[in-house]
Order: structure tokens, then C-alpha cells, then sequence
């Protein structure tokens, strides 16, 4: 993920067919947090490039009432994470 964070990163994981990789070990993979890291990774590299000022998205300001809902979302998925793997298999 931290390869996204720049310009240069992104378009090297899009020149590179990392997208395809990827989109491959989704489908076979098992592991919910392999999964996830997954679709972070496709959405970066399938979205819309951010705008001027933000090439370096490390360096990018981002207001604390953002942040802090972020997190927030954050610490749920995480907690949804390990409720999931707690349960018994079917």
C-alpha cells in the first residue's frame, strides 16, 4: 500500500500489471486481512488520480474531524474482522 502513496509508485504498479496480480489473488485468497489489503491497493490503482498537490498522498493534510471518522471506520472493520474469524465454520 505504501507504494501507492506517491505518483511515481502508482503508475509503476500500473505499468508493471500489478492490477491483474491482484485482481488474480483476490479471488483465491482466504485470508480476510489479505483481502482487504487487496482492495485498497485495486481501488488506488483503478481510481482517478488525485489532483495537484496531492501526487504525494503521505504529505497530504487531511482535517482532524476526517481523520478521527476514519479511524473510527477503522477500528469497526477491524472489530467486524475479528468477530468473522471467531465464528465457528459452517
Amino acid at each position: 500500500l505504501q507504494l501507492t502513496a506517491t505518483k511515481v509508485g502508482r503508475h509503476t504498479l500500473r505499468d508493471r500489471g500489478t492490477y491483474l496480480v491482484l485482481r488474480e489473488l483476490h479471488r483465491w485468497e482466504r485470508h480476510q486481512e489479505v483481502l482487504l489489503a487487496c482492495e485498497k491497493v485495486i481501488q488506488v490503482l483503478i481510481g482517478d488520480e488525485p489532483g495537484p498537490g496531492m501526487e504525494n498522498l503521505l504529505e497530504v493534510k487531511i482535517p482532524e474531524e476526517v481523520e478521527q471518522e476514519l479511524q473510527r471506520l477503522d477500528r469497526e472493520e477491524e472489530k467486524k474482522q475479528e468477530e468473522e474469524q471467531e465464528e465457528p465454520p459452517r
